[in-house]
């Protein structure tokens, strides 16, 4: 397959992905009905429940990134000799 064919049919299929997205609830209905309930008489489990969310995205990124630190720490070259050739090339 030629390289534009490929990229039409990858935008084509990916297309189909975003406009076939559903909104749905992603709490029990038991969750949401006790959040909203509590957020309408002033309390603060609505924010509670929003941060343990952002903490649990968050987790996997921070643990690549620290894996990566100490991945490229221990296997980066250090001292590596190129070993040039002083002499000059001629190109011709």
């Amino acid at each position: 397959m030629k390289t534009s064919l490929k990229t039409a049919f990858f935008l084509i299929v990916f297309g189909l992905m975003v406009i076939g997205t559903v909104p749905v609830k992603a709490q029990c209905a038991q969750c949401a009905a006790q959040v909203e309930t509590n957020s309408k008489n002033g309390g603060m489990a609505a924010k509670g429940l929003n941060n343990g969310i952002m903490f649990l995205l968050a987790a996997p990124y921070l643990a690549v990134g620290v894996i990566g630190i100490i991945w490229y720490k221990k296997y980066r070259r250090k001292n590596v000799d190129m070993n040039i050739r002083s002499e000059k090339l001629n190109l011709n």
